[in-house]
C-alpha cells in the first residue's frame, strides 16, 4: 500500500455519501443493546471484539449491556488496510478461556462472510456452550463467500464500500460519526 496523507483523506471524507447519521446508528445500537440483553443477559458472557474494525462498534454496546459480562479481543483480518480481501492472517487471539462460556463476538461489518464465518468456527473449537455474533453493518450483495449469517444486525447496506463507526477507508475514517459511502473516484 502507497503512502496515504491527510490530505487525500480529507478528500475521501467530503466526496463520501452519507448513508446513515450518528443519530440512526445510535439508534440501531440501541435497538442491538435490547436484543442482545434479552437473549445473554443471564449467561455471564464473554464479548470478543474483532479488531480493529469492532472496537468502535463494541465500546458503543459494551456501554449499553447493563448484566455481567467479561470482556475480551482477537485481531484477525483479511484486508489489512487495503480494500479488498486476501486470506485471513491472525494477529491475536483472545486471553479468556472460552471454555463452557456463552460468546458473543462483536464485528463492525458482516461483508463476504469468510471472517466471522472463521472466528465462530475458532470459538466452538475453543470450547464455547454457545457462540453469537453482532455486526454494526450487514452489505446486501450477491458475492457472499459464506452463508454465515450475524445473530444481531443493526443495519443493512447495499453494496457500497464504506466507512464511519470503525469501518476503514485505507486504515482511516474509522472515527467518523455515521457511515459513508466511498465516491466512486475513490475507489
Amino acid at each position: 500500500m502507497g503512502e496515504v496523507s491527510a490530505e487525500s483523506i480529507r478528500g475521501v471524507s467530503m466526496r463520501g455519501r452519507c448513508l446513515y447519521t450518528a443519530q440512526q446508528v445510535e439508534a440501531a445500537l440501541d435497538a442491538m443493546a435490547v436484543a442482545i440483553s434479552g437473549e445473554i443477559g443471564d449467561s455471564n458472557p464473554i464479548i470478543l471484539c474483532v479488531m480493529n474494525g469492532g472496537l468502535i462498534v463494541t465500546g458503543s454496546l459494551a456501554t449499553r449491556l447493563n448484566f455481567p459480562l467479561q470482556m475480551d479481543y482477537l485481531h484477525a483480518t483479511r484486508y489489512r488496510n487495503e480494500t479488498s480481501g486476501a486470506d485471513l492472517q491472525w494477529k491475536s487471539y483472545p486471553a479468556c478461556s472460552l471454555e463452557d462460556r456463552v460468546v458473543l463476538v462483536i464485528d463492525d461489518i458482516l461483508d463476504e462472510g469468510v471472517t466471522l464465518q472463521r472466528i465462530l468456527a475458532y470459538c466452538i473449537e475453543q470450547g464455547a456452550s454457545r457462540v453469537l455474533s453482532a455486526v454494526l453493518v450487514e452489505k446486501l450483495h450477491n458475492q457472499k463467500l459464506s452463508p454465515i449469517r450475524a445473530d444481531f444486525v443493526g443495519l443493512q447496506v447495499e453494496d457500497f464500500y464504506l466507512y464511519g463507526y470503525g469501518m476503514d477507508y485505507k486504515g482511516y475514517l474509522r472515527n467518523a460519526a455515521g457511515i459513508f459511502a466511498i465516491a466512486d473516484e475513490d475507489k
